[in-house]
């Protein structure tokens, strides 16, 4: 298959730009808005409307900087030291699930922290609306042309234009289907049938983790870094912790519960 020519910009107007990716992240957090409105519904937890926003808000500050930041660090440091001006051209791609979530978390904390409120009961529906923005960010990097796959001979393999003329898997695809609709569904299914705080965030951390480890084999590891520990990409050596200690700490909640 050829990768459909999809224009990466989908709205011009005059000299301004509107990208299909930076779509998909606000397409993220508006339904992030929604889910956790409704959630704090549910729960009675002192939120107004206007304090979900402003939690958004610190959140989505906290994903695109850490995830900005967490690229550079984890994934191709050296380019960027040499060529700081691309540190702020996210327009371009190059974000870090791994950092985005360590920054989401740090804004969390300090919304939480300023609003007096218990850290779990909250984030729990934080975490079940994330499913939904990683899902959209795939599609988002499959627009791009990005993060392509492996070279394979399946039937539904595509010839990306940045990754030569063999055909690979859409790995992008894989994951924003696990990532977004899959693992929405279980942890809602965990949120409706678990009544322990935590086990949602928990059950979140290690199904990105085990997600990642997997779907990890048939992407092309990045090639400023290719494989490293034992021959494993650097997603899945950041992943492989996230699916033990929050495996552990899911496990943990329950039995304290």
């Amino acid at each position: 298959m050829t990768f459909p020519n999809i224009d990466p910009v989908f709205l011009r107007v005059g000299p301004l730009e509107f990208r299909w990716y930076g779509l998909m992240y606000i397409i993220g957090f508006i339904s992030a808005y929604f889910i956790i409105l409704s959630g704090v519904k549910r729960k009675n937890l002192p939120l107004a409307k206007d304090d979900v926003a402003d939690l958004i808000f610190t959140v989505a500050l906290g994903v695109i900087l850490g995830g900005r930041f967490g690229y550079i660090l984890f994934y191709n440091l050296a380019y960027y030291l040499a060529h700081p001006l691309k540190l702020f051209a996210v327009w371009e791609g190059g974000m870090s699930f791994h950092g985005g979530l360590i920054g989401a978390l740090l804004a969390s904390l300090i919304y939480i922290r300023k609003h007096k409120l218990r850290f779990y009961p909250l984030a729990d529906i934080g975490f079940l609306a994330a499913p939904v923005g990683l899902g959209c960010g795939r599609i988002g990097n499959f627009i791009n042309g990005e993060l392509y796959g492996r070279v394979t001979d399946v039937p539904w393999a595509i010839v990306f234009p940045g990754g030569g003329p063999l055909p690979r898997h859409p790995s992008q695809l894989y994951e924003a289907f696990l990532e977004g609709p899959v693992m929405f569904l279980i942890l809602y299914l965990i949120s409706r049938k678990v009544k322990r705080d935590g086990v949602v965030v928990w059950s979140f951390v290690a199904l990105y983790g085990l997600f990642r480890f997997l779907l990890e084999n048939f992407r092309e590891p990045d090639q400023q870094l290719g494989f490293l520990i034992g021959g494993l990409s650097m997603g899945q050596l950041l992943s492989l912790p996230m699916l033990l200690i929050g495996g552990l700490m899911a496990l943990y909640r329950l039995r304290k519960g």
